[in-house]
């Protein structure tokens, strides 16, 4: 099942990647002194930030359950524990009591107040959902309804679903690593020289 992400952060975050690794060439070709280890240090720090903060955030849906992956941590929640979707600023998940909410798909401001804006001239109905057209719909509302449809699918697919519990967030090494690894060459570079 194809992960749910915001395509414009990550559009970004491989272009960013894409013009580090020019200037660490640049700095491989051309740097003679300490200052380029620095420097390719904080590029290296700046890549593991971008990662952390954009490429890695999403929500995975999959067999089991859904995965909402956030910068250093990550949740799962089995379609038997899972019972709402909605957006308030971001997506929220919800499993009983525990709601978790998913730092990758946001809704904007810009999208509401068009949208009440629309309402507002009579060009929408007053349900801010929409009717349930997809093609009316906001993308992370959209991305709401297609897991509240998926988790209804895979609940009656699941006659054993004896009420699991979500896991809690859990910190992701790879995404710990991707900071600290790139900040203590930074330190070690900082202290030789």
């Amino acid at each position: 099942m194809k992960p749910f992400t915001a395509p414009m952060p990550r559009l970004l975050s491989w272009v960013w990647i894409g013009v580090v690794a020019l200037l660490l060439v640049d700095l491989a070709v051309r740097g003679r002194d300490s200052s380029s280890l620095v420097a390719a240090a904080v590029l290296l720090i700046t890549v593991g930030g971008v990662y952390v903060l954009w490429l890695r955030p999403k929500v995975a849906p999959s067999e089991e359950g859904v995965r909402v992956v956030n910068p250093l941590r990550e949740t799962f929640i089995p379609w038997s524990a899972f019972t709402w979707t909605d957006v308030t600023d971001v997506l929220r998940v919800h499993a009983g009591d525990t709601v978790v909410r998913s730092w990758a798909l946001r809704e904007t401001r810009r999208a509401k107040v068009r949208e009440n804006l629309r309402r507002a001239g009579g060009l929408v109905d007053g349900d801010p959902v929409g009717d349930g057209d997809p093609r009316t719909m906001r993308p992370v509302e959209l991305h709401a309804l297609r897991l509240r449809e998926l988790a209804e699918r895979q609940k009656a697919r699941q006659s054993d679903g004896g009420g699991q519990r979500p896991v809690g967030p859990v910190w992701s090494p790879d995404a710990v690593g991707a900071l600290a690894g790139p900040v203590a060459l930074l330190l070690v570079i900082l202290m030789l020289f």
